[in-house]
């Protein structure tokens, strides 16, 4: 699959705002409705919380060419883990939101989340 646009960021609370921003502008390039786009900004920010309470310092977020909008989250490096009950209602959210979410493991915990939202306008 061919990258749209790629970020790479320390995994910070501080930084989800810029990321929204980012992914605003990558769904508004393809072509993406106003719900999809909202959709796809919570979904991203959903994923890096999820990789952030299982300790990792570095998020990447990738986007792909596909029919609408392909997004990968990845987390890298090691930082503090964060037990945080709110990890379950994320990842409700992401499945009721995108249908169907890919995740990965690796070291037996969560390291990446994948999905593909939205149609052309």
């Amino acid at each position: 699959m061919k990258i749209i646009f790629e970020l790479s960021f320390p995994l910070r609370s501080d930084l989800m705002t810029t990321v929204r921003l980012a992914a605003g502008g990558v769904c508004a390039l393809k072509g993406l409705d106003m719900d999809a786009s909202e959709d796809c900004k919570v979904c991203i920010t959903e994923s890096l919380l999820l990789l952030k309470h299982r300790g990792y310092a570095v998020g990447r977020v990738r986007f792909f060419e596909s029919e609408g909008l392909s997004v990968r989250v990845e987390g890298e490096g090691v930082g503090q883990e964060e037990e945080s009950p709110e990890d379950e209602i994320s990842l409700a959210l992401l499945s009721a939101l995108l249908g169907t979410v890919e995740t990965t493991e690796k070291g037996g915990k969560l390291n990446s989340v994948s999905f593909e939202i939205g149609s052309r306008k």
